[in-house]
């Protein structure tokens, strides 16, 4: 069923929304996917915070027209059967999402991203951003970086106060 102007319109500003927002927006090749797949790669999304969009390439493009940043973005690339995943919280969700959902999946494949400042980032460069740790894994990181010292400091503190508590019971047995 083909599209009104005003239902191309809607989705036009819903997708110029997306891209001004997101940090990340990748752009993946689903080919050959089956539907019962496509609902399996937007579960894995909205577990990592991104939303995942089936959208037309005409219209995708005319929203990114509407983007200043991405006005002058190379979408050569923009031309088989794509969808779209976007987050605005990490720049690293969406690109994390595909690449775990393509464990499983073997008909989707990145065909690159979007940066938010404009830059197009090829199949290869995505898959190593999708590597990258998420912002939360990287604050866990850095807690635990900061914790483990402090975490030894105790463990010496514990053991040189149960070392002092054995020698006064040493010598408390040898004064009786």
């Amino acid at each position: 069923m083909a599209l009104t102007k005003e239902q191309k319109k809607q989705i036009i500003d819903e997708t110029t929304e997306l891209l001004s927002t997101s940090k990340l927006s990748v752009v993946v090749n689903y080919e050959g996917t089956s539907v019962k797949d496509l609902g399996t790669i937007r579960k894995i999304a909205k577990n990592n915070g991104s939303i995942v969009k089936v959208i037309k390439n005409r219209l995708f493009i005319q929203s990114m027209n509407q983007v200043k940043d991405l006005k002058e973005s190379d979408k050569q690339s923009l031309n088989k059967m794509l969808l779209y995943v976007f987050n605005s919280e990490d720049e690293v969700s969406p690109a994390k999402t595909i690449f775990e959902a393509a464990k499983t999946i073997k008909s989707i494949e990145f065909v690159g991203s979007f940066q938010k400042d404009g830059k197009f980032l090829n199949a290869q460069e995505t898959e190593m951003v999708a590597q990258l740790p998420t912002k939360q894994q990287l604050r866990g990181q850095l807690v635990g970086t900061i914790a483990a010292p402090l975490s030894g400091f105790v463990a010496v503190i514990n053991n040189n106060l149960a070392s002092l508590i054995n020698v006064l019971k040493a010598k408390q047995e040898i004064t009786k």
